[in-house]
């Protein structure tokens, strides 16, 4: 199943149009997201380590903390993962068994960066990386190690904010030399330099929208024209859902019940389907205990 998600990507990527991959942080926003057929779904690491151990996505969390979450959303999701995994969580010898992990687990594609470590969340100040050289034999490594061909490798670099675009599309260049699959380059500033990027590659080029980052929010349109190919949300229907979340617990601290609640709330009844329950319900209907 896993490896014709992995196949289905990694044709898709190659037909015309953009590929929209919205974030996904828990079970819940993954079961929602599956149910509109995009082409992918990215599991984002800050809303991932929020909502799963309610800490800055700052290196605080784990491979095995975050392996478990590629291992339950892809083993439900009917839609290709594409898996945020940091710096590969160590050296060399860890990044190999991060990358047998991920794919196990079931992602379509893995997202690696070439920040120090601890890693900080991008769009954030203070992110430094580390040689260009280092991430280069990181990517080696990483397309060494798997043994699925269609499982895709991301080489993200953060080197824009502090080193400055050329730097970051000299590093760009040296890891799609050494055999990543799609190239990241890291919070562009304008949609000058966003076109510049979308001018320097053949291969692949994910954006990353993150509203009130440091990069424009581009439309379907715009993004396609650039020359990018992958658009990621990481961070949208968190912010909508922690939004919305706010709106009721204010309700509640005012006036002690949701009687005259005017957020907006999902249907309960869908809410049970949508987790499943109508399965439950078949299942006891089947084998219902006699007495």
């Amino acid at each position: 199943m896993n490896e014709t998600l992995r196949a289905r990507l990694k044709q898709r990527l190659q037909d015309p149009g953009l590929v929209v991959a919205p974030g996904v942080f828990d079970m819940v926003s993954l079961r929602l997201a599956d149910t509109f057929g995009f082409d992918a779904l990215y599991m984002t690491g800050y809303g991932t380590v929020a909502s799963h151990m309610g800490l800055p996505d700052a290196g605080l969390a784990t491979y095995s903390d975050m392996v478990g979450r590629v291992t339950a959303m892809a083993g439900m999701a009917k839609t290709p993962l594409i898996a945020d995994a940091d710096t590969g969580y160590g050296g060399l010898l860890n990044m190999r068994h991060t990358i047998r992990g991920y794919e196990a687990a079931g992602a379509a594609a893995i997202q690696l960066e070439d920040q120090e470590f601890p890693k900080k969340c991008g769009h954030t100040p203070g992110r430094r990386v580390i040689p260009m050289e280092d991430m280069v034999r990181k990517i080696q490594v990483a397309v060494d190690s798997r043994t699925d061909p269609n499982f895709l490798i991301i080489a993200r670099t953060d080197a824009r904010t502090t080193l400055g675009l050329d730097e970051a599309l000299r590093r760009a260049e040296a890891y799609a030399r050494a055999g990543a699959d799609i190239l990241f380059v890291e919070s562009p500033e304008s949609e000058e330099e966003m076109r510049r990027i979308g001018q320097s590659f053949h291969l692949p080029l994910l954006a990353n929208m993150v509203e009130k980052g440091r990069t424009p929010v581009l439309s379907r349109q715009e993004l396609e024209s650039i020359g990018y190919k992958l658009a990621i949300f990481p961070v949208t229907a968190l912010l909508a859902a922690v939004h919305a979340m706010q709106s009721v617990y204010q309700q509640f601290q005012m006036q002690g019940s949701s009687s005259q609640g005017s957020t907006p709330l999902y249907d309960f009844a869908d809410l049970t389907k949508l987790m499943g329950f109508e399965d439950v319900w078949a299942f006891e209907k089947r084998y219902a205990e006699t007495k």
